[in-house]
């Protein structure tokens, strides 16, 4: 599992994509397991902070228990529509998938909110970062996989 910041040394022009777009748009799509294996959807909202991509829920959240369940997830930031008939237009998906480590240290738990607020914060570590756009008539997917590298596919 990498870090943001080791995802960033690997695959930098992706990154340097993926992260704009993660900050342009607050709310993202969070995939979690639940306990029968089935998947589960919710809205969640991401950070970056030291080289980390960040999460968190409030407390007895379902996508929560998911995650200290089994740690394995995918964000989905979707971004806006293009204007107009251009697909090209269009500045892309970013899709993600790893893991989520719940962080239960206090002081790292107060540095992220108010004293006192019980809720559930998770340090997300990469396996994968695909960065999906339409380039004239093809579909276009750069993607970062972990002990892979970078990869770039394109379908008409």
């Amino acid at each position: 599992m990498a870090s943001w910041q080791e995802f960033e040394h690997q695959a930098a022009g992706l990154a340097g994509v993926a992260r704009p777009l993660m900050e342009a748009y607050r709310h993202k799509v969070l995939a979690t397991l639940r306990k029968d294996g089935s998947p589960r959807v919710s809205g969640i909202e991401t950070s970056f902070r030291d080289g980390e991509l960040w999460t968190g829920s409030m407390p007895g959240a379902v996508k929560a228990s998911d995650l200290r369940r089994d740690p394995r997830m995918a964000i989905h930031v979707t971004t806006s529509a293009p204007e107009g008939d251009d697909p090209s237009s269009w500045e892309g998906d970013v899709k993600l998938a790893g893991r989520a480590v719940e962080i239960t240290d206090r002081e790292v738990l107060a540095s992220f909110g108010p004293p006192g607020e019980e809720s559930h914060l998770f340090r997300i570590e990469l396996t994968e970062v695909v960065w999906t756009r339409v380039e004239g008539d093809e579909l276009v997917m750069d993607s970062w996989r972990e002990g892979v590298g970078l990869r770039q596919i394109r379908r008409k």
